[in-house]
Order: structure tokens, then C-alpha cells, then sequence
């Protein structure tokens, strides 16, 4: 029942009556318990602001049993305070906050906020609607010194405040009860309204899902359930008349979708092409108005074998196309004398890239590490026989076996942390930090190196923010191997300039070289993983063909960019480019 729209509206309508008087209810409460807190804090500014009645309180704070004087001195001042009923004055000590007078009182005075900032030689006036009181603490000063031993504290319990909030509430109720029966009523009455017609739609849909066309709904007005009506039976024309256009081309478009993987193309039982969509043509470097036979469009399988195939029978074919792999699946549809061929496109070219990358890096990956086992074994056959060499020899092979160790750690270090970028399990620790600081550092840090190829170094800093927000570590690791790179490829006595400054939403970092420069046609390929421009000179310096590819996984999750400028014998400019912001996922 709860599921029909009828109950659904009555029940809207009634929930949105309900919410309305509970946010109104709320509204007034507020309301109520707003005036007492005002009015409480009038009265309380109004009596202490009052020169007479703060002088007379001082006046009664000198001497002995001044408690009872300042006491005593407050009965006169009741009206203005509220005194009476719910609301009491009373005197406490100003050191302890213990209760003076009235000394026949059995009122336990608790250290309220407002008696502790009294205490404090500050008035205590801070209302909290949470607490179950209203109070308000003065320190009484003396006009010799200004100093105070006693403290006036008026206290109300609040019973008036709790007293109107459940009279309101009793009214609120009330109106609740009457707007739910009047809504009730008239919630009845307007679902019935809306659900008759619609009961009748669904009705006609049943019948239409069943394939009767013939009936007609009666328009019973002229709103938008009546728009919704007319409609409905001029779709039920529609649909009569094109049901059966549409029956022969069913079957076909099944199938169409059934196997559609990239490109599609249906040819009829006599060879004649059919339907084509724009992802055949494009695989097969085809345009719309050229005269497309079956012969050209898939002539590796004569139409007579392929046609005869029975479903669920189909072929498979390879096929070349430009720089494309396809592969073409031949699927018989239908039957003889209404059915056809489909013909369905497949392009292989990105897996067999990928495939053919696959191959290719596992064989970097063989020779790199075969490369340096090599040397370690053959230095270490040689040290199994020490009667044969000087200490000298000894220390120096075991050095090259150290050396390659190494040489193999990082290619181990650097596939692990390519890996994690593959899998996006890298380690990430975002925070802001100096960037300005950190280019003092790689500078600092690199500078002997540099030295001890007579390089010139240098830092040029304009404009940066003061911070960044990233992970340091990863941006360090970044620019130490784009500045070592420079260092290591520019002949002896060159200069290497590290350049900083601050755009509107980048910081631009660019490392500006005059070595030996990289060829046009290999500056595309240098972030690829195992690829270099020199591969012998490359492994002789110690790298591993992995650094600039870490490099460029670490800037695209910064949501930065890295650019390389470079010309052969001219020297090489490499720009990495980081969100000013906050802009790091």
C-alpha cells in the first residue's frame, strides 16, 4: 500500500505540515528563550549601570559584617534586578566564592563560568542557553583602593523560561493535530485527482506492452496529466504504424549490438553493403562517400566462405591497415533469404604496442642485470685465485664487484619505485614546504660535484612563494637528477644554471645546461623507460636509464608538467613546472 503514489503524496503532504510546524515550533522556542536572555541582561545592565545603586553597594563594603550591609542594600533595588519568584541575589566572598548572605539561605552556589570570571575582578555576564540557569556575578569594589572582597551574584532558575516554553508547545501541538486533519483531508482529495488519470495510463501501457494499439484514453482535462494523455495515444499511433517498418530490421540490429566491438559493417545474403559505421571507416582509412564493396572492405575471406557459415560459426582474420592491427570477426546473421553478414572490427594495435613494450623491457631489464652480474663474476673468479694477485689487484677487483653491486641496488631501487607508480602505491608524504629552501639545498649539495668537473653553478631565485605544497622528498629526488644529468653530460668546464621564479598559477624550475645537447629525434622518446641517447656513455657514468621516466611519474602526481628544450653541441634546458596552490591530489 505504502508503495502506491496515492500513499506517497498523502504522506508528503503530511510530513511537510509536520516539518513545518516543528521548524515553526523550534523558531518560537528560540524566540522565547532569546527575549528571556535579553531580558534578563537588560535588567542586570540596567541595575548595574545605575551610579546610585553601584555606590551604595560600595558604601556597604567597608566594615565589619559588610556582607549583610551589601545584602541588606539590595533589597531596595529588587524590582530592577527581578527579585522575587525564580530569581535570587545573594553576596559571596570575592577570594573564595563562598556563599555570605543571606545567612539563613541553604542555597548551594556552585562555581558558575560567570562567578569564576567575577573572581577574576571581572563582571560575569556571558549567558549559555545549555546551562539550567540564568546568573550574573559583580565584584563590589571600594572607592578607596578599588579593590573588592565581595561579590553580588544573581541567580534564576529559569522555571519561567521552562514554564512559557510548555504552554508554546502545548499550542504548537494543538495546531499541529488541526493542520493534520485539515491536510489529511485535503491531501485525499488532491492525490486522487492526480493518481485516477495515471491509474489509467498504466493501464493503457499494459496494454500497449502487450501489443493492443487500439485502445484510446479519454482526456479528462486540459493540464498536464491531460498533455500527458494526448500524448500517450499519439504514441500508440506511432507505434503502430512503425512496428512493422521496424520488423525486418530487427534481427539485424540485434546482432549489430550483440557483437559490436569497435567497428561494424552488414552486408545482405548477396554481398551488397548494408549498414557501416563511422569506426569501420575510420580503422580501415575509409571515407563516408567511397564505394564500398565487400571485396575492399574485407576481400582476405571470399564472401561464399564466410557466408556459408551457420550461426553460432564464425571466422577470424588478421588484417593490416595503414599503421593499424585488426583483426576482423566474420559473424553470419539471420537467414538466407533475410539475413546477411557482419562483419566486425577489432583494433589490436594498443595491445600489441603494449605487448611488443612488455618484451621489450623485460629484455632491458635481462641486460641490465646481466650486465654488471657479469662483472661481478668474472672479478670474482678471478679473487678465488689471490696467489696469482698483488693486494693492490685485489682491492681494485673487489672495488669494480662493489661497484657493480650497486649499479645493480639502483636498477632494483628504481624498477621497485616504477612499479609502485604503476600500481599507485607510492609513498606520498604531502605538506607544505620551502621551496626556496630546498633549491639552497640540491644547490649546496651539488656544487662540489660540479666543481669537480670545473663547472660553474649557479641559482637564480624571483618571485617564488614562500611555500609549496607537495612531497619534498619526491620533488628533491626530481631536480637532483635533472641537475646531475647536466653535470654529468656537459664537458669539463662548462656552466649549468638552476633558474626559479613564480608565475601566476606555476613555479617554473628550469635547469639550463651548454653541454652536449640531445638529438631532435630522440628528445620524444627520453622519458621511456631503459631509453638512452648514448647507451655506452650512459652505462659508463653509472645510470640506469630510469631517472628521467621516475622524474616524470612523480611530476604528473604533483599535476605538473616536465619540458626539455635541446639542441645538439648548444646545450639542453629542462623546465619542470608545479602547481603554485594547493593543487596536489
Amino acid at each position: 500500500m505504502l508503495k502506491s503514489l496515492y500513499m506517497k503524496l498523502v504522506l508528503i503532504l503530511l510530513l511537510l505540515i509536520v516539518s513545518l510546524m516543528a521548524v515553526t515550533g523550534a523558531v518560537l522556542n528560540g524566540a522565547v528563550a532569546g527575549f528571556f536572555i535579553n531580558e534578563f541582561n537588560r535588567q542586570m545592565e540596567e541595575a548595574f549601570s545605575n551610579t546610585d545603586f553601584t555606590q551604595t553597594l560600595r558604601e556597604a563594603a567597608v566594615g565589619s559584617g559588610a556582607a549583610r550591609q551589601i545584602y541588606s542594600r539590595l533589597q531596595p533595588y529588587n524590582d530592577i534586578l527581578g527579585i522575587g519568584g525564580n530569581r535570587k541575589a545573594y553576596v559571596l566572598d570575592g577570594k573564595t566564592g563562598e556563599l555570605l548572605a543571606p545567612e539563613q539561605s541553604e542555597a548551594v552556589i556552585d562555581h558558575t563560568p560567570n562567578i569564576i570570571t567575577a573572581l577574576g575582578g571581572n563582571p560575569g555576564s556571558v549567558q549559555r542557553l545549555g546551562h539550567t540557569y540564568f546568573d550574573w556575578a559583580v565584584p563590589v569594589t571600594t572607592d578607596a583602593d578599588n579593590t573588592f572582597e565581595y561579590i553580588v551574584y544573581v541567580r534564576d532558575s529559569k522555571q519561567g523560561l521552562v514554564a512559557q516554553s510548555r504552554d508554546l508547545f502545548f499550542v504548537i501541538l494543538q495546531a499541529v493535530l488541526i493542520g493534520l486533519t485539515i491536510s489529511l483531508l485535503l491531501s485525499l482529495l488532491l492525490s486522487r485527482t492526480i493518481t485516477s488519470p495515471i491509474k489509467d495510463l498504466t493501464q493503457g501501457a499494459a496494454q500497449l506492452a502487450a501489443g493492443d494499439f487500439t485502445r484510446k484514453l479519454e482526456i479528462h482535462s486540459r493540464d498536464e496529466i491531460g498533455i500527458l494523455t494526448g500524448a500517450f495515444n499519439h504514441m500508440a499511433d506511432v507505434l503502430r504504424e512503425s512496428t512493422q517498418a521496424t520488423e525486418g530490421e530487427r534481427d539485424k540490429l540485434s546482432a549489430l549490438f550483440l557483437h559490436m566491438t569497435d567497428g561494424v559493417a552488414a552486408f545482405s545474403h548477396e554481398g551488397d553493403l548494408q549498414r557501416v559505421n563511422l569506426a569501420a571507416l575510420r580503422l580501415l582509412g575509409m571515407r563516408e562517400n567511397d564505394l564500398l564493396t565487400y571485396d575492399r572492405f574485407a576481400g582476405t575471406v571470399p564472401f561464399g566462405e564466410a557466408s556459408a557459415l551457420k550461426p553460432p560459426n564464425y571466422l577470424v582474420r588478421d588484417m593490416r591497415a595503414g599503421t593499424r592491427d585488426l583483426k576482423l570477426y566474420f559473424v553470419p546473421y539471420g537467414t538466407h533469404a533475410e539475413g546477411g553478414l557482419m562483419v566486425v572490427i577489432h583494433d589490436f594495435t594498443e595491445q600489441n604496442r603494449l605487448e611488443e613494450l612488455r618484451r621489450e623491457f623485460v629484455s632491458n631489464v635481462s641486460h641490465e642485470l646481466r650486465t654488471p652480474l657479469t662483472g661481478i663474476k668474472s672479478y670474482a673468479e678471478t679473487l678465488m685465485e689471490p696467489e696469482e694477485l698483488t693486494q693492490e689487484e685485489i682491492k681494485r677487483f673487489s672495488s669494480v664487484i662493489v661497484d657493480e653491486a650497486d649499479r645493480m641496488t639502483r636498477l632494483v631501487h628504481d624498477l621497485l619505485t616504477l612499479s609502485r607508480f604503476d600500481y599507485g602505491k607510492a609513498d606520498r608524504r604531502v605538506a607544505d614546504f620551502d621551496i626556496s629552501e630546498l633549491l639552497r639545498r640540491i644547490y649546496d649539495l651539488l656544487r662540489v660535484e660540479a666543481k669537480t668537473r670545473q663547472h660553474k653553478l649557479s641559482l637564480s631565485v624571483e618571485n617564488l612563494p614562500e611555500t609549496l605544497y607537495g612531497d619534498r622528498d619526491q620533488i628533491e629526488q626530481v631536480l637532483i637528477n635533472i641537475v646531475t644529468n647536466a653535470i654529468r653530460y656537459t664537458p669539463d668546464g662548462g656552466r649549468i644554471d638552476i633558474e626559479a621564479a613564480g608565475e601566476p598559477d606555476w613555479v617554473r624550475i628550469s635547469v639550463r645546461d651548454n653541454g652536449i645537447g640531445i638529438p631532435e629525434e630522440d628528445l620524444p622518446f627520453i622519458f621511456e623507460r631503459f631509453y638512452r641517447v648514448d647507451k655506452a656513455r650512459s652505462r659508463s657514468m653509472g645510470g640506469t636509464g630510469l631517472g628521467l621516466a621516475i622524474a616524470r611519474e612523480i611530476v604528473e602526481t604533483h599535476e605538473g608538467r616536465l619540458n626539455v628544450e635541446s639542441s645538439i653541441g648548444k646545450g639542453t634546458v629542462v623546465s619542470l613546472f608545479l602547481p603554485a596552490g594547493r593543487g596536489a591530489k
